[in-house]
């Protein structure tokens, strides 16, 4: 027998890569396949349908079922006229040769149809097909640093490079880390059957043509390309999905962002229009307390709300101009705001809300104003009102003549006066009050203070008090015939000078201190006993009690010997006494003075000779 040569690998490997390349065009038309290469395109009719499949157009009149060699052949022609009509240069094959079926050259054919239609769309920055879908891989798996793509042959040979594709366009499909990269049989089986069965991209070569130390390029290229044009229209489809997304995003936004701006134009508009009216229905109470609350209100309105609301309009201008631009950056119809929420409504309400607010502030300072002004003329009118009144007890006082219970009479009705202004001055002290709240500080209206006029009223009420003890004590001295005006004068001074209250009244104490003053000194029990006598009963010794009792005791002490053992007591046995000892016995001042005029000195200097005194002025 005769020995063939062997077909060498490439033959046998493009032979079925290209085949399944070549079925995958026909059965995408419903056309049968290819059995064999060197004798299914024989008569031309699968290589015409092919390149009109993958030329997108059809080549005109041919024999359908050509029986004849010439026909066979005129097909084909047909089909390499077509070829050179796009371009395609083709070299060293003729009609006979696919006629005959010369296998390599019609892989030749097949490798220039794939180039051209398949693989020459791929290019990248300048590059030819082949460079530019190595570039494109190279991309794709930059980010696998146990893949290293130079070429398509050995580079893919381990099965990581077909599996990183996968992992890089669909990894819900693989999982690149956890594979285990020394099964490289395994890597490349699961990688063309995941792509093949869950991708769709035909599997043109077998494990075992892609598990050699060389695989060949061509077909490599030709799978390739098919993974290429596989995940771009993936990328494709994704890229549209994403667009839609971004579409439906935008349109969903625009959406919200429309419905936000109108809501919160309305609800700023309506804001507007409840603080107008709320100004416009608002009433003054008449009282600085109403009107500053007021006014504390609109000051902080001014400071917290209005400011809030011009935030408010700055950003629904911004939000307007926003939706605008966007709709505008994706082509999409423009937004324009419905009557009554445009930014011209918004810009017209403000007006009127500036508007109002100058009405109102100027109202709030028109009503402070009148409150203070009102207040200075009440606080004035009733000051002065006090004033007089005061002026008029005053001089009606001065005026006071006649018998003793003529001007006492006329003196109580005088302090009956004073129980009206008791009360325009408890009207005034408000009224003061009012002004410190208003923080009124001046006034025109009058001289007056509220502190001037109470300490003038009581200076008043004090001179009327004193004006009718005074007249009272007259009425009961004048009853006291026995007295001389000297003795008078004397125990109604002593009288005064321990009346501390002013209640022309003496307690005990006070009682004993004067009597004290006038050189009547008791025993504690005695004192009991004369205090009870005096005051019948009464409380408190009254000057018509102590004029009597002083009467009474007057009548016999008063004798040369008994006023000389009076100075002999104070000076406590000593010829002279001094002004302290004077004092010590609470002899009054004004007194005092008078016995140093009178009295001589004694002869060492120190004191004042009594007994000389005495032995001058009495009777031996």
């Amino acid at each position: 027998m005769t020995a063939f040569p062997a077909t060498p690998a490439w033959v046998t490997t493009q032979n079925k890569a290209f085949l399944r390349w070549t079925n995958s065009h026909l059965e995408s038309r419903g056309i049968a396949p290819v059995q064999n290469l060197d004798s299914d395109f024989s008569d031309g009719v699968k290589l015409i349908q092919l390149l009109e499949i993958i030329g997108n157009e059809t080549l005109g009149r041919y024999a359908t079922r050509p029986k004849l060699r010439v026909q066979k052949a005129e097909n084909v022609i047909v089909a390499l006229e077509y070829i050179r009509r796009r371009g395609i240069q083709l070299y060293n094959i003729g009609a006979e040769d696919i006629v005959d079926g010369n296998i390599k050259l019609i892989l030749g054919l097949l490798w220039t149809l794939i180039l051209n239609f398949s693989i020459s769309e791929i290019n990248a920055e300048g590059h030819t097909a082949k460079e530019g879908l190595l570039l494109w891989c190279q991309r794709k798996t930059a980010l696998y640093s146990d893949v290293e793509i130079t070429d398509f042959s050995a580079s893919w040979n381990n099965g990581l490079a077909f599996c990183a594709l996968l992992d890089r366009h669909r990894p819900d499909l693989i999982d690149y880390d956890s594979l285990d990269k020394s099964d490289v049989k395994g890597n490349i089986e699961l990688a063309l059957k995941l792509a093949s069965e869950e991708v769709g991209i035909p599997q043109l070569l077998d494990v075992e043509d892609v598990l050699v130390a060389k695989p060949d390029e061509r077909s490599i290229m030709t799978y390739v390309a098919h993974w290429f044009h596989a995940f771009s229209a993936l990328d494709k489809i994704e890229t549209a999905g994403r667009r839609v997304e971004k579409f439906v995003e935008v349109m969903s936004s625009s959406y919200d962002l429309q419905h936000s701006y109108e809501t919160r134009v309305n609800a700023l508009l309506e804001n507007f229009s409840n603080q107008i009216e709320s100004w416009n229905t608002s009433v003054f109470s008449g009282t600085y307390s109403d009107a500053r609350t007021q006014n504390q209100e609109f000051s902080g309105y001014k400071s917290r709300l209005k400011r809030s609301w011009i935030a408010e309009k700055t950003e629904i201008t911004s939000m307007l101009g926003n939706i605008k631009t966007k709709l505008a950056t994706y082509g999409l119809k423009d937004y324009e705001p419905p009557p009554g929420l445009t930014l011209a409504d918004l810009d017209v309400s403000w007006k009127h809300l500036i508007q109002a607010e100058a009405v109102r502030s100027k109202k709030i300072n028109e009503t402070i104003r009148d409150i203070k002004e009102n207040l200075r003329k009440k606080f004035a009118d009733t000051a002065n009102t006090i004033a007089e009144k005061i002026d008029s007890v005053s001089i009606q006082l001065v005026q006071l003549d006649g018998e003793l219970e003529d001007q006492q009479s006329q003196a109580r009705k005088i302090e009956k006066q004073l129980a009206p202004v008791k009360d325009l001055l408890i009207v005034l002290e408000k009224l003061s009050r009012d002004l410190e709240e208003a923080t009124v500080e001046e006034n025109d209206y009058t001289v007056y203070s509220y502190e001037e006029l109470q300490y003038e009223l009581r200076l008043a009420q004090n001179a009327i008090a004193k004006k009718l003890l005074f007249i009272e004590n007259q009425i009961v001295a004048r009853s006291m015939t026995n007295l001389t005006a000297i003795q008078l004068e004397e125990f109604e001074s002593v009288f005064r000078y321990f009346d501390k209250r002013q209640q022309n009244s003496l307690e005990e104490v006070e009682f004993a201190a004067a009597l004290a003053g006038l050189g009547l000194v008791y025993s504690e029990d005695e004192m009991h006993e004369v205090f009870d006598d005096v005051r019948e009963d009464e409380p408190t010794v009254s000057f018509e009690h102590f004029i009597r009792y002083m009467v009474d005791v007057t009548a016999d002490q008063h004798t040369a010997e008994q006023v000389l053992q009076s100075f002999m007591e104070i000076a406590e046995g000593k010829p002279y006494v001094t002004e302290f000892d004077l004092r010590n016995s609470l002899v009054p001042d004004p007194m005092i003075e008078q016995l140093t005029e009178i009295m001589p000195k004694d002869e060492t200097g120190q004191g004042l000779d009594y007994a000389k005194f005495m032995e001058k002025l009495c009777i031996k």
